[in-house]
């Protein structure tokens, strides 16, 4: 009897875990994903409009069950114009723009927190302003 539960693990584990070892897909998706940013970006388009047609079609390609997010599909591309220097050389001053300032965003975002407190505050202060006297409106 355990023989056979064995027996039937053994194709169960092969059917799972094969398709999660072939990343050829992913490779391909990437380095097209590269062709398509550094074409673009040599052929005199701006950062915004080559990133987007190479995400879109590296998040297309990927399919499975999760999606790609746009840090990892930067890094993608990175990896393969650096693994590729040969075909992708003319490519390498165009990848700061995929990889934006990180502290200059961290700041941003420090900013953003303290000003959405500074307004919390001050709404909790003009509501403590305001009592139940006040706002009643059928007191005569």
């Amino acid at each position: 009897m355990q023989r056979l539960n064995k027996k039937k693990l053994i194709p169960l584990a092969l059917g799972i875990f094969a398709p999660l070892s072939l990343t050829t897909p992913r490779v391909y998706a990437s380095s097209f994903g590269a062709e398509i940013f550094c074409t673009m970006r040599d052929g005199g388009n701006d950062h915004e409009s080559s990133w987007e047609a190479a995400y879109t079609y590296i998040k297309r390609q990927k399919g499975g069950l999760f999606k790609v997010s746009p840090k990892n599909a930067a890094a993608q591309i990175t990896e393969t114009v650096i693994r590729e220097r040969e075909k992708f050389g003319y490519c390498v001053e165009y990848l700061d723009k995929l990889h934006p300032n990180r502290k200059l965003i961290r700041e941003l975002e420090k900013e953003e927190k303290r000003k959405e407190k500074e307004l919390e505050e001050a709404n909790e202060k003009i509501s403590e302003e305001f009592t139940d006297e006040i706002l009643d409106r059928y007191s005569y």
